[in-house]
């Protein structure tokens, strides 16, 4: 990496063109290819520019000496949306998404738990409205119909494992080695009804005085996603 062009190549990786770049870095085209094309250096504010989008060192960047990235071991990572412009990836909870389905039916068995990719989310909404203790979140899948209606098989939804004292809402259980996502109602008496959409599948109980290890609240349901 010679030259300031092959610098910024490096930085950019594979979007290194001209009009992505000087898009990037609030340049015309025009005074992008003086630098890209003739060896030229840009002014200090574009190099200020360059160092927040990517967080390199200055001095590497116009001498090429050092370090790209001192301190660190590897680049920072800069996401883009769909225009391209930069999205301040601090602003989003990254939530892990399971290859496993909680049944909306008769049960589903809880598979491999590793995390097939991350589900990204507002973090302003997860901490205001779910719980800050992000580490307390999962996506997963429904499947089945007994809650046909309200979540369908296929939807994705995000669990709250912080959420595990029953209250009135939607919740994932585990019913012996089963996954499945239900309608919590709160009896008198220690009584939780377990309550299907779907009328084919009639409602039992839960007596949380007399709780046995097959059965456990997994947690609360606090959105689903789905594709239409």
């Amino acid at each position: 990496m010679n030259t300031f062009k092959d610098r910024l190549a490096f930085l950019w990786k594979d979007e290194a063109r001209q009009a992505k770049i000087a898009a990037d870095i609030d340049m015309t085209i025009a005074g992008f290819s003086r630098i890209w094309n003739e060896g030229g250096l840009p002014k200090s504010e574009t190099l200020k520019k360059i160092k927040q989008l990517k967080g390199c060192s200055i001095d590497w960047l116009l001498t090429g000496e050092g370090e790209p990235f001192p301190g660190s071991t590897q680049q920072n990572t800069t996401a883009y949306d769909t225009l391209g412009n930069p999205v301040d990836v601090e602003e989003f909870v990254f939530v892990p998404r399971y290859d496993i389905q909680a049944a909306a039916g008769h049960g589903s068995f809880v598979g491999d738990e590793t995390p097939i990719f991350t589900i990204p989310f507002r973090r302003n909404w997860i901490e205001h409205y779910v719980t800050r203790d992000t580490k307390n979140l999962s996506v997963i899948s429904v499947k089945g119909d007994s809650m046909e209606g309200v979540l369908n098989d296929g939807d994705s939804i995000l669990v709250n494992h912080g959420e595990t004292a029953p209250r009135d809402g939607l919740y994932v259980l585990r019913i012996n080695d089963n996954l499945l996502v239900k309608r919590l109602q709160v009896m008198p008496g220690g009584i939780i009804n377990v309550i299907s959409a779907n009328d084919a599948y009639p409602t039992f109980e839960i007596d949380l005085k007399n709780q046995t290890d097959d059965v456990a609240i997994i947690g609360r349901v606090e959105w689903f996603g789905r594709t239409i």
